[in-house]
This record gives structure tokens, C-alpha cells and sequence, in this order.
């Protein structure tokens, strides 16, 4: 029976509440713009570090967010989300502040540099979990089924929209370079999201508490009891996989695509730059076509999302076989169409699969949102992290192999299209009809 059924009357969360969450969505992909791509632009080229060490250090806060599943549980114990997100937010704010402070110590006191630098990204991961996971779960279980596709796309599409805005505010700013002026847009820019997500979290959560407060469920149990009962449900274990390959697939053309375009077809930075720029246009309008889709046929159809997460999937596996052949055939081939495809298909699929974990966030008997949400974020966490460094080092271990730039990125861009092949496996699999799904995704 799902959640919708038994509170018929029940209208969870309007519009404007989970537009208020998707601030908080927006504020943390700010601040994280900051880590993951200021910073590695500022370490490599202002300051001529190794390519090595951004990425390691980028690395090393998506392992800290291996323990999503655990400040899940904290906030299923708690029995409040608010908390969290802003002690999440604090941390992660911190974190860059930190990461800034660290960055322009690096090139005259590298070990001290450095050592400040794991701290600040520890405390970036730390925060990016802590509060994007019970934001999440706040979010499953606010939202009734009927709108969790649209809310998925709401959120996403304002946490991609708040990386441009910050984005292009810091750049504007930022010219022309200087340390003081690189701590002071930083600042701004981290000390703002802050701000803009206190503001659009407060009071918010009493609603979504009263909407859904008589839920027949019993108390949270341990920690361990709740990883395992999550493990033993058919429908939740295959969605992990499913989480796990899938978000590996996605996440290996990040650090190649622009690259590829630059040694294979010849495209100038800015070329290759509005390149990326034209996948994340097919990315936003995914997720729009997959909340609007999603949402407009939830309930109507038996698969509904099942089958956006499917098409999302497959999809992608077509658009990179697609790279794969004109990683081969070069100029000529009309690769803005085939990367907005890419774009297009990987934002159906990841807004109709957190749409679907949205589901079945709230299908345990005992185990809650936060703690699901947890578990499905350091499966993803773990995907991303792989993810870059896996294409990347395969790239240059092709070259060097066999000796020819389009023969290696088309041996990757393969490899990457068969894994969005078995996640659409495995999509299918994962979203059978089981007593678990039912409550979940059937319900999505």
C-alpha cells in the first residue's frame, strides 16, 4: 500500500516548499563549484600544481561521503531534518572557506597547504552528505507520489541552474586574478548559499511533519538492523546496483568529453567549452520532459517511471555508441547533436531515477527516508568518484597502448555505452514488482 493511499486527504508538500528545497539543492551545488571547479582550475593553472592533486582532493571528498548512510540514520533518530541541512550547510561552507585559504598556501608551504587542504575537502564531503541526504529525505517524504518526478526535476534543474549562476558571478568577478580577490568572491560566493539555504529550510519542515505525522511506522531501529534490512529487500538491493553502474557510466565522460573534442576534432578551448555547455542544455531539458512526463502519467500507467528511467538509460547507451563512431570517422561527424542526445537521455534518466528513489525511500517497514537516501548516495558518491578517475586513466592508457587518440576514446566511449546497457538491465530488474516495490516504485 503506498504512502498516498494511506493518507488519501493528504497533499504533502506544495510547489513553493519544494521550490524552497530546491534553494537549498542550488546552495550546495555552489559551494561544491567552488571545490570541484574553481579550485582545480586556480591549483593547475595559476599555481601550476599537478592535474593530480585537484582530483585526488575531489576524489577524496566523494569517499567521504561514504558515510551518507549513517547522517541518514542520524536524522531518522532524530526525527528531524532541519538540523542537518544546516549543520551540513555550515560544514560545507567551512569546508570551502578551508579549501580557499589552503589552495594559496600550497605553492610556498605545500605541507601545511596540503594537510589544510584534506581537512577542508573532508569537511566538504562531510557537508555535501549530510545535508543533500536529509534534504532528500525531507523531500521523500514531503512529497506525495503523483508529483515526485516533477519535484525530482525541480530540484535538480535549480541545483544545476545555482553551479551556472555562482559560476558566472565568481568568474565575472574574479578578473583579474589575485589571492585577496579569490578569498573575497569565495567568501561571498559560500557565505551567500549559506545564507540563501538557512533562509529557505526555516520552518519549512513542521509542515512536511504534519502532513505525513500518521504514518503507521514503528521506532527507528540501530544502525546495523537498518543496513541490514535494506539488504535483504529484493526491490532495494537491485536499485543500489542499478544506482552504483549506472552513475559510473554517467560520471566517466565528465574529464573526457572536452578533451576528446579538442585532440580529435580540433576544437579551441572556448569550442570544447560551449561543447559541455550544449550536453548540460540537453541535460536541463531531459529533466524537464522526465519531470513534466513523469509526473503528468504517475499513477495513470503501470511502469510509469520504470519506463523513463529505461528510455533514460538506453538512450544514453545509444548516443555513446554514437561518440564511439565518431571518435573514428572526426570531422564531419555532427557531434553537437550527438552530445546534446547524450545530455538529453542522462537527464531523463537521473530525474526519473530519483524520482523512483524518492519511492522507495519510504518502503521500509522500520528503516526511514534518511537512512535509504544515505545508502543510494554513497553508492553514487562511490560511481562518481570511480567514475572520472576510471575515464580518465583509461584514455591515457588507450593512447599509450595503442597509439592513436580516436581509436583509444572510442574504446572508452564503448565501454561507457555498454554499462548504460546493463543499467537499463538492471533498471528493468530493479523496478520488478516485489512486496517492497510495490510500496516504492510502483508507487513512484
Amino acid at each position: 500500500m503506498g504512502r498516498a493511499a494511506l493518507h488519501p486527504s493528504s497533499t504533502g508538500l506544495g510547489w513553493i516548499a519544494i521550490i524552497r528545497l530546491g534553494l537549498v539543492q542550488a546552495a550546495i551545488g555552489a559551494i561544491v563549484m567552488l571545490a570541484t571547479s574553481l579550485l582545480n582550475r586556480v591549483m593547475v593553472v595559476e599555481y601550476a600544481l599537478v592535474a593530480a592533486v585537484p582530483a585526488g582532493l575531489v576524489a577524496w571528498h566523494y569517499a567521504v561521503q561514504l558515510a551518507r548512510p549513517l547522517w541518514g540514520h542520524g536524522s531518522d533518530r532524530g526525527r528531524r531534518r532541519t538540523p542537518w541541512i544546516v549543520a551540513g550547510m555550515a560544514m560545507l561552507a567551512g569546508g570551502a572557506l578551508l579549501a580557499v585559504r589552503a589552495t594559496v598556501m600550497l605553492p610556498d608551504s605545500p605541507l601545511l597547504g596540503g594537510a589544510l587542504a584534506i581537512v577542508a575537502f573532508t569537511m566538504i564531503g562531510a557537508g555535501v552528505g549530510a545535508a543533500g541526504t536529509s534534504m532528500l529525505a525531507l523531500l521523500a517524504s514531503g512529497v506525495v507520489p503523483e508529483r515526485r518526478a516533477a519535484a525530482a526535476a525541480v530540484t535538480w534543474t535549480m541545483m544545476i541552474a545555482g553551479i551556472v549562476v555562482a559560476a558566472g558571478v565568481a568568474g565575472a568577478l574574479l578578473d583579474p586574478f589575485s589571492e585577496a580577490r579569490l578569498i573575497g568572491v569565495a567568501g561571498s560566493v559560500a557565505l551567500t548559499a549559506f545564507a540563501l539555504a538557512c533562509a529557505a529550510i526555516w520552518r519549512l519542515e513542521p509542515r512536511a511533519m504534519r502532513d505525513f505525522s500518521e504514518r503507521p511506522r514503528g521506532e527507528v531501529p540501530g544502525f546495523a538492523e537498518a543496513l541490514r534490512e535494506i539488504m535483504q529487500e529484493t526491490a532495494a538491493r537491485r536499485f543500489t546496483v542499478l544506482i552504483f553502474v549506472s552513475m559510473l557510466a554517467y560520471s566517466m565522460q565528465d574529464l573526457i568529453l572536452e578533451p576528446f573534442a579538442g585532440l580529435v576534432f580540433g576544437m579551441s578551448p572556448g569550442e570544447s567549452t560551449s561543447l559541455s555547455g550544449t550536453q548540460h542544455s540537453g541535460v536541463l531539458l531531459g529533466m524537464i520532459i522526465a519531470g513534466v512526463g513523469g509526473s503528468a502519467f504517475a499513477g495513470r500507467l503501470p511502469v510509469d517511471l520504470r519506463v523513463w528511467i529505461v528510455a533514460g538509460c538506453a538512450g544514453s547507451g545509444c548516443a555513446l555508441a554514437g561518440l564511439a563512431m565518431a571518435a573514428l570517422a572526426g570531422p564531419g561527424w555532427p557531434l553537437s547533436a550527438n552530445v546534446f542526445l547524450l545530455g538529453l537521455c542522462n537527464g531523463v534518466f537521473a530525474v526519473s531515477a530519483i524520482g523512483a528513489m524518492m519511492g522507495l525511500a519510504g518502503a521500509g517497514e522500520n528503516t526511514r527516508e534518511g537512512v535509504r537516501m544515505g545508502v543510494w548516495g554513497a553508492a553514487q558518491a562511490i560511481a562518481f568518484g570511480l567514475g572520472g578517475l576510471t575515464g580518465a586513466l583509461g584514455v591515457d592508457a588507450a593512447r599509450h597502448l595503442i597509439g592513436r587518440d580516436g581509436a583509444a576514446f572510442q574504446l572508452i566511449f564503448a565501454i561507457e555505452a555498454c554499462l548504460f546497457i546493463l543499467a537499463a538491465v538492471l533498471a528493468v530488474q530493479a523496478t520488478r514488482r516485489a512486496p517492497m516495490a510495490d510500496k516504492g516504485v510502483a508507487a513512484a
